[in-house]
C-alpha cells in the first residue's frame, strides 16, 4: 500500500514547482520514518507481552499438598531467580521471572482452611483474584520463619524461633568471643556430655514432656532413673509421623547408639485412620504400613526394656518425637539447642550435617526422611561438640556460612580436619554441595529492600495498638506506603488480638462438618411400599459413590436419606433426577432444610464460578473393569484436555466411578460437557456437569467423619444445645475474616502489575486439632485486576 502512495505521489509532483516537490518528498520521508517507528513500538510491546511472568502449577489431582520447604523454594526462586544460582521450583514453574516488578507475601495468622471453606462467601476477593490454590499441612512453629527464612520439614517446625529477618551473626576471629551464646551458656573450654544434658526449667521452656503436665498425664515413663555421668550412654532417637484424625501420630522410629548401630527401627499402626501419610517427609506410605499390627504400647514398652538406667536421649527437636511416643524421658540432650545462636535462632539438622560434618542426609531424590540417619547425624553432633569444644564450634561460623553457600566447602575442610585430628572417622565421602541459603539475607547483602510488617514490628517500633480493627488499619496503610518500595515483602494481619478460643474452633469445626453433610445429602421420594431398594441404589449411584443410604418411616409415605461422597454427585442427583419417574414413582429430590442450608443455591453458584473450577468437568458412571489406558483412550477425542484426576478409595486404593477432566479453556469443557451428556442421553452410563469441589477441597471432604447415614437434624439441635452461647464469638469471627479480606483486596489494588502475590493461610497443629493451611498465589495482571 505504502509503494502505491509514493507512486501516486511522485506522478502528482510533476505538475508542480521544484520547491513545492522538495517538500512533498520531505513528508513523504517523515511518514515512512513515523509508521516505521510506530512498527518498531508495536513490535518492542509485543515483545513485552510476550515476556511478561506468569505461573504454570501443576496442583490438579491428589498431590495439592505442598510443603513449607516448596513454599520456601518457590518464594527463594522468585526473589532470586537463575541469575543467584536458585533452583526452578518443580511443582509450580515461574515463566521469565526477572520481569516480576516485586514479591508480596501476605500472611494471616491463625487462619485456616476451615474458616476459609466455613465463610467461604464472605472471602469474595480471595477467591476470586487468585488463579492458584493448594494446601498447606498444619503448622504450630514459626510459620513465617519456615517459608521465608529457612526451608523446614513438618517434624523439624520449631527448629526455628524468632524473626526470620533477624539479622545473622557474623563472628571474625577477633570478636569478642564473650558475647557468643555458646560461648555465654557453657564457656570456652570443653565440657562432659553431663553439661549439655537439659536442666529441669529448660524442658519446660521448650514443651518437653514432664510429669504432670498439662497433656502428659497418660505418658509412660522410661523409669531410667539412675545418676548420669560423662560415661553414661548415649542414644540417639529419631520419629516420623502421619497426619491422622487425631493429629499427627508416629508411624516409625529409630533407635541409634553411641556406635553408630542401629538398635531399634520399628514402624508403628496409629490408632486412627490416617489422612496424610506425608511421604515426601515420613517415607510412609499405605503399601509399607498395610501389614504393620505393632501399636504404641508394644514400642513403648520395648523402649523401657532397650534403655538403660543412666541413658541419655540425644536427637533434633527431640521434643516432638517425646511427644509422639508419648513417653517421658529425664535426661535428653536436644542438638537444634546446643547449636542454637542469637535470639535463639536453632540451625536445621540438614545443615548442621552438612556444615559440621560433612554429611548429606534428607537427600531430595530420597523418598522422605530416613529416620536412623537423622539419629545418627544428632548423635555425630553430639560427639562433635564434646570432642571439639565450644570454642572451635563458635569459629566455624555457622550463620556465616549459612548465609553465603560459597563459604561451605571452607567450612566443611574445617570442619573435616579437625575429625581427622581426632580420630573421628568421617561418614560421607560425597562432594560438598550448595546448601539453601536465607535468601532474605541475600536480598539485604544485595542491597535490595525487604519489608516485615507484622504485630511485632509494630510493638517494637511504638506503634502496636490494642485494639485488631486499629492494628490491621495500621498494618494496611504502611504496606501501602512502603511496599512499592521494597523488592519482598511479608505482610502479616492477625486475626485476633488473642488466640482463637479451643471451644469456637471446635463450633467452626462441628458446624462445617454438618454443613458439609447437608450439602452431601438428598432426601429422596416418595415411594411405594413395595419399592425395590436395590434398583433405586443402583439407580442414584450413577451419579458418584454413595457415602450411605437410609430409609426413613417417619413419614406417610416412604422416602430414602442418600448422602453421597462428592458435591457433585448431590448436585447431580438434584438436577437430573428430581421429578424422574424412579422405581414406579414420581419423585422430588430435595437437600435438608436447615438454617445453614439457606445459603446453599448461592454457595454451590459461587463454587461453580471459583476460579480453581474454570475449565474442569465432573464425569460420572465409569465401569469398575476400567484402567487408566481405557479412561485417557474413552476421553482422547476431547478438544483440549489438559489433565485428567481419577480418585482412589481411601480404603481399598481401587479407582472410584467418577473423575475430573481438566481442559485449557473453558469453552472447551462445555464442548466436553455436552459431548458426554449427548452421549448419556443416547444410552451411555456417562453423567456430566461443572466441577464444584477443587482438588484439595475434595480430599478434605472425602477424609470428613460424616453422621453415617442419619439425617443431620438431631445434630443441629445437639450443636444449638451445647453451642448457643458461642454464636455471638461465631459472628465475631465471620466479621473479622470479612475485614481480612477487604483489607487484602486494598492492599492488591495498590501493587503494581506484574507483581507475584502469594497468600498464605497458616493453619493450626494444636491439642485441640490439626486443620491444614491454604495457599494461594498468582500475578497480578490489569485485565484480571479490574476484572475482579
Amino acid at each position: 500500500m505504502f509503494a502505491n502512495e509514493m507512486a501516486e505521489a511522485t506522478c502528482i509532483i510533476g505538475h508542480k514547482r521544484p520547491h513545492e516537490c522538495n517538500e512533498e518528498v520531505e513528508e513523504a520521508q517523515k511518514t515512512k520514518r513515523k509508521r516505521k517507528v510506530d512498527e518498531d513500538t508495536c513490535q518492542n510491546q509485543h515483545q513485552c507481552k510476550e515476556k511478561k511472568s506468569r505461573l504454570s502449577a501443576e496442583l490438579f489431582g491428589e498431590d495439592c499438598e505442598i510443603s513449607h520447604e516448596q513454599v520456601y523454594e518457590f518464594l527463594k526462586y522468585a526473589a532470586l531467580g537463575k541469575r543467584h544460582n536458585a533452583a526452578q521450583p518443580s511443582w509450580c514453574r515461574i515463566y521469565h521471572q526477572r520481569h516480576l516488578a516485586k514479591v508480596v507475601v501476605i500472611v494471616l495468622q491463625e487462619v485456616s482452611q476451615l474458616y476459609f471453606y466455613r465463610f467461604y462467601l464472605q472471602f469474595k476477593h480471595l477467591r476470586r483474584a487468585f488463579q492458584h490454590r493448594f494446601s498447606l499441612p498444619p503448622t504450630s512453629a514459626n510459620f513465617i520463619a519456615s517459608v521465608c527464612g529457612e526451608g523446614i520439614s513438618m517434624k523439624h517446625q520449631n527448629s526455628i524461633h524468632g524473626s526470620a529477618f533477624a539479622s545473622s551473626g557474623r563472628i571474625s576471629k577477633n570478636s569478642d568471643l564473650q558475647k557468643d551464646p555458646i560461648i555465654e551458656k557453657y564457656g570456652k573450654e570443653k565440657h562432659g556430655l553431663t553439661s549439655y544434658i537439659l536442666t529441669l526449667e529448660e524442658m519446660r521452656k521448650y514443651d518437653y514432656p514432664l510429669e504432670g503436665s498439662p497433656g502428659c498425664e497418660n505418658y509412660v515413663h522410661t523409669q531410667c532413673e539412675s545418676p548420669r555421668t560423662d560415661s553414661s550412654p548415649l542414644f540417639g532417637l529419631d520419629c516420623e509421623m502421619c497426619l491422622t484424625e487425631k493429629g499427627n501420630e508416629v508411624t516409625r522410629v529409630s533407635v541409634v547408639d553411641a556406635e553408630g548401630q542401629c538398635i531399634m527401627d520399628e514402624l508403628i499402626k496409629p490408632e486412627t485412620q490416617i489422612l496424610n501419610y506425608l511421604t515426601r517427609y515420613s517415607g510412609i506410605t499405605r503399601k509399607i504400613l498395610l501389614p504393620v499390627k505393632t501399636k504404641l504400647p508394644e514400642i513403648q514398652d520395648k523402649l523401657k526394656k532397650l534403655l538403660p538406667h543412666d541413658a541419655v536421649l540425644v536427637g533434633h527437636s527431640l521434643n516432638v518425637d517425646l511427644h509422639a511416643l508419648q513417653m517421658i524421658h529425664p535426661s535428653v540432650i536436644d542438638t537444634s539447642l546446643l547449636f542454637a545462636r542469637h535470639k535463639g535462632r536453632r540451625f536445621k539438622l540438614k545443615f548442621l550435617a552438612k556444615a559440621v560434618l560433612g554429611k548429606e542426609i534428607q537427600c531430595e531424590n530420597k523418598v522422605g526422611h530416613d529416620p536412623t540417619e537423622d539419629a545418627e547425624a544428632a548423635l555425630e553432633l553430639l560427639q562433635y561438640f564434646i570432642d571439639q569444644g565450644p570454642r572451635k564450634v563458635v569459629e566455624l561460623n555457622l550463620e556465616t556460612v549459612l548465609s553465603a553457600p560459597n563459604l561451605m566447602e571452607s567450612s566443611q575442610q574445617k570442619s573435616a580436619l579437625q575429625l581427622q585430628q581426632n580420630g573421628v572417622q568421617k561418614q560421607s565421602s560425597e562432594p560438598p554441595g550448595i546448601l539453601k541459603p536465607c535468601f532474605l539475607d541475600h536480598l539485604n547483602a544485595t542491597g535490595q529492600k525487604t519489608l516485615l510488617l507484622s504485630r511485632k514490628e509494630l510493638a517494637s517500633s511504638g506503634l502496636c495498638q490494642n485494639s485488631l480493627s486499629t492494628l490491621n488499619k495500621q498494618i494496611l496503610k504502611r504496606a501501602i506506603q512502603e511496599v512499592p518500595l521494597s523488592s519482598f515483602s511479608v505482610i502479616q494481619f492477625a486475626l485476633r488480638s488473642e488466640h482463637v478460643a479451643p471451644d469456637l474452633v471446635a463450633e467452626v469445626c462441628e458446624k462445617m462438618r454438618i454443613q458439609l453433610a447437608d450439602m452431601l445429602t438428598v432426601y429422596v421420594g416418595p415411594f411405594d411400599k413395595d419399592f425395590c431398594l436395590k434398583s433405586l441404589r443402583r439407580e442414584f449411584k450413577k451419579c458418584g459413590p454413595i457415602q450411605s443410604l437410609t430409609v426413613l418411616t417417619e413419614t406417610h409415605q416412604p422416602h430414602i436419606c442418600i448422602q453421597y461422597e462428592v458435591l457433585e454427585a448431590a448436585q447431580l442427583a438434584m438436577e437430573s433426577l428430581n421429578g424422574a419417574d424412579v422405581a414406579g414413582s414420581y419423585i422430588k429430590v430435595q437437600r435438608p432444610i436447615t438454617v445453614m442450608m439457606l445459603d446453599c443455591d448461592m454457595l454451590i453458584k459461587e463454587l461453580e464460578m471459583d476460579i480453581e473450577n474454570e475449565g474442569v468437568i465432573y464425569v460420572a458412571g465409569l465401569k469398575k473393569t476400567l484402567t487408566e489406558t481405557d479412561l485417557q483412550e474413552k476421553f482422547s477425542h476431547l478438544k483440549n484436555l489438559q489433565a485428567l484426576f481419577w480418585p482412589r478409595d481411601l480404603k481399598s486404593g481401587k479407582h472410584r466411578n467418577y473423575c475430573f477432566l481438566k481442559f485449557q479453556t473453558s469453552e472447551s469443557a462445555l464442548e466436553a460437557l455436552q459431548d458426554i451428556n449427548r452421549q448419556g442421553a443416547e444410552g451411555s452410563r456417562l453423567q456430566s456437569r461443572k466441577a464444584l469441589t477443587p482438588s484439595h477441597l475434595h480430599r478434605w471432604i472425602c477424609h470428613m467423619d460424616r453422621n453415617d447415614g442419619k439425617p443431620s437434624q438431631l445434630a443441629h439441635h445437639i450443636l444449638q444445645v451445647k453451642k448457643e452461647q458461642l454464636s455471638a464469638s461465631e459472628q465475631d469471627l465471620r466479621k473479622k475474616l470479612k475485614k481480612l479480606d477487604r483489607n487484602i483486596k486494598k492492599l492488591y489494588r495498590s501493587l503494581e502489575n506484574n507483581t507475584l502475590c502469594v497468600i498464605l493461610l497458616p493453619g493450626v497443629n494444636s491439642v485441640y486439632g490439626s486443620f491444614s493451611g491454604l495457599g494461594l498465589m498468582g500475578i497480578k495482571e490489569e485485565s484480571r485486576s479490574s476484572a475482579c
